[in-house]
């Protein structure tokens, strides 16, 4: 194959979940229904929230901008694995693969600083209610949705940079059905230890990072709720446990596929089906339901 960025490999080739046509199809299936959910779900929750003025907390529209990213986000691997399951097309280039990898770096990471800053909110709200206003204002949230947009980028390019540099000149399967750090590092031609290392530095430790911090969080919260029981408190705490519901299904299977080495123990791509379809599937679920203002706004809309 001709030289592509020091790399005899032109394409890589996405294995799959199964090689079996009747599971294929029930994979399909799955995929199709979770997309659907993420896209109707969350554009739901993005025109419920712009649409009432009764909705213009920062809660809202930190969760409205949740809502856009976690349409891109599955966004970037559902649309390939449908066409792929559908046609049986496993091949995806090089360069195709490099840029999935870079934008599902991107948007996955933002996320993970926007659930903090989501965190940060309700903590904000139970333990300082009469500063969150002026904490949170909507200068202060446009700042903080940007600088988790920014991070993102960020961490993604130094994960995209570190993947360029490595040669690829021999087997191009990789056991997954998307572009990911894990099992691509596993086909470069020489030794990448070193890389390994830095990329679970960065990726890994970004996850756990921001999971220490939402702990940390939601015990703060619990023990101010518990010091001073109210029913406003007991509604905030309701919403955080919604959140805890959320930031569970996206941090705990990133960190474990993330915060080692890649060549410690093989990747596992059903793991990666938690944190790429379902987490996104299950978030305009979870906050819908759990938030009464949400479901009444809808309401309101479904019969206007």
């Amino acid at each position: 194959m001709a030289q592509n960025n020091s790399s005899r490999v032109t394409e890589f080739i996405l294995l799959g979940l199964s090689d079996t046509r009747e599971l294929q199809l029930l994979f399909f299936t799955f995929f199709l229904l979770a997309y659907a959910t993420v896209l109707l779900g969350n554009l739901l929750i993005i025109v419920t929230v712009r649409t009432d003025p009764k909705l213009s907390s920062p809660m809202y529209f930190l969760l409205c901008n949740l809502s856009f990213i976690d349409i891109c986000y599955t966004s970037v691997t559902a649309p390939r694995v449908l066409v792929a399951l559908l046609s049986g097309h496993k091949a995806i280039a090089f360069v195709g693969c490099m840029a999935q990898l870079f934008f599902l770096h991107f948007v996955g990471s933002s996320e993970m600083f926007l659930l903090t800053v989501m965190a940060f909110d309700r903590c904000m709200a139970i333990c300082r209610p009469l500063h969150y206003t002026a904490i949170m204002a909507r200068r202060a949230c446009w700042v903080l949705v940007a600088a988790c947009w920014a991070g993102g980028f960020i961490h993604s390019i130094v994960q995209t940079v570190l993947m360029l540099q490595l040669p690829f000149c021999g087997p191009n399967a990789i056991h997954n059905y998307f572009c990911d750090v894990p099992p691509i590092v596993r086909l470069a031609c020489a030794d990448t230890a070193l890389t390994e290392w830095l990329m679970a530095s960065n990726s890994g430790l970004i996850s756990l990072g921001c999971f220490l911090v939402l702990v940390a969080s939601y015990a703060l919260i619990l023990a101010k709720v518990r010091a001073r029981v109210s029913q406003g408190n007991w509604k905030a705490l309701s919403t955080c446990a919604s959140h805890v519901m959320a930031v569970t299904l996206l941090f705990m299977p990133c960190i474990f596929t993330y915060l080692r080495p890649a060549g410690t123990l093989p990747p596992s791509k059903y793991v990666c089906v938690i944190y790429t379809i379902f987490s996104p599937m299950m978030n305009p679920l979870i906050y819908s339901l759990r938030s009464s203002e949400l479901k009444e706004s809808m309401w309101r809309l479904w019969k206007r």
